[in-house]
């Protein structure tokens, strides 16, 4: 009886526990699904207010212009080494100057067609190619080949120059080799500001450009400017327009120069750099059609050459400050204190040793009265700007 009532008590006793687990389980089971959904209230945060200034942008670059590369016998014989010819002698007492524009331009008056050619002087003008390598050292950043001397060679004598001037990796403008080449706007970048180079000569010195082959040379013709001036507007921040044109050895332009130049300020071109006269020429400021300042310098005269006398060894670099500014009222582009650098060029010997030195310290070279001359020169070339500069 005992064992009976002993069996059944253990039997109860599991029961109970089984239920009294089950429960626990099931009581837990509910705490964990209910923690799955517990809702937290959300912090709130006071607006923040965000100020999003707008962006101004400015930059101002320095451009720069040389007059006349005109290699005479007597300049590329002087350069003649045992090697061949090394022109960089030549720049030593100017480098440093040549040096400071951001972007400078040279006329190259003469073809670089080098020895397969044959060298050659006046009056149908091929120079050693090292002259281009001489100019690239000393700071030229571009050149402008639409001169009256661009074809002395033919098409052959145009093209070599171009190819070699593209072996050392110096910008041209103003001849080229096919229809294609001439539709390719030369811009040039300095600091973010977009510069377009143009360049066209009065013509040939009366040698015809081949038929069909008008691409060679870029001839003054007001139509084709404006179409690439044009074009020029539409990618470039400031506009160059480097051109042969005027009267040889005049030391003031012509009535058709400055009808040109205005032409040029009407349709927009920003600055005018003139060659040929082989003399220096004035700056002036010249307003266009828009409202808009144009500085032209009529003539540049003779960097390096042969020619002396009457002011004919008598050069310089003149320079222009150009300001992009960009903000919300679009892009704005200032040309401001345009200056000038006289220069002188010497031969310390009768045809030897030619130097290119600056005119305000050409006494030391032994140029009597360069003091008087320097001043003399900085008047006619800045004497008609509204503001002298006096450097």
């Amino acid at each position: 009886m005992k064992r009976k009532l002993s069996f059944l008590f253990s039997i109860l006793f599991c029961i109970a526990l089984i239920t009294l687990s089950s429960l626990l389980i099931l009581n837990m089971y509910k705490e964990s699904k209910e923690s799955e959904f517990v809702f937290l209230p959300i912090q709130s945060h006071e607006p923040r207010i965000t100020f999003v200034e707008a962006k101004t942008y400015s930059e101002t670059i320095t451009l720069g212009a040389i007059g006349d590369i005109l290699i005479h016998d007597w300049v590329y014989n002087d350069a003649k080494t045992s090697a061949g010819y090394d022109f960089t002698p030549m720049f030593q007492h100017i480098k440093q100057t040549l040096q400071q524009p951001d972007l400078l331009l040279a006329n190259q008056e003469t073809i670089l067609g080098g020895n397969e050619i044959g060298i050659s002087s006046y009056p149908l003008f091929n120079s050693p190619q090292e002259i281009g390598d001489a100019l690239k050292d000393a700071g030229v950043d571009i050149v402008s080949t639409a001169n009256n001397h661009s074809l002395d060679k033919g098409e052959k004598g145009l093209v070599t120059s171009l190819h070699y001037l593209d072996t050392i990796s110096l910008p041209h403008v103003g001849t080229n080799r096919n229809a294609s080449e001439k539709q390719q706007l030369k811009i040039l970048n300095s600091k973010g500001i977009q510069v377009a180079y143009l360049s066209y000569t009065y013509g040939t010195n009366g040698i015809p450009v081949p038929n069909g082959k008008e691409f060679l040379v870029n001839l003054i013709d007001r139509k084709a400017m404006k179409e690439e001036i044009t074009r020029a507007k539409k990618e470039a921040d400031i506009i160059v327009m480097s051109i042969h044109w005027g009267n040889e050895y005049q030391r003031f332009p012509n009535v058709e120069q400055k009808e040109l130049a205005q032409f040029l300020a009407d349709e927009g071109i920003d600055i005018v750099f003139g060659h040929h006269p082989h003399v220096l020429q004035p700056m002036e400021w010249r307003t266009g059609a828009d409202g808009h300042q144009t500085l032209v310098v009529y003539s540049l005269g003779n960097f390096i050459s042969g020619q002396n006398n009457n002011y004919k060894d008598i050069g310089g670099m003149a320079t222009i400050e150009v300001t992009k500014t960009v903000d919300t009222a679009g892009v704005n582009i200032t040309l401001k204190n345009p200056h000038f650098y006289p220069t002188y060029v010497l031969n310390i010997e009768r045809i030897r040793n030619y130097r290119v030195v600056p005119l305000m310290n050409a006494d030391k070279f032994g140029m009597k009265n360069a003091k008087t001359k320097y001043k003399e020169i900085q008047q006619h070339m800045l004497g008609n700007l509204s503001k002298f500069n006096g450097q």
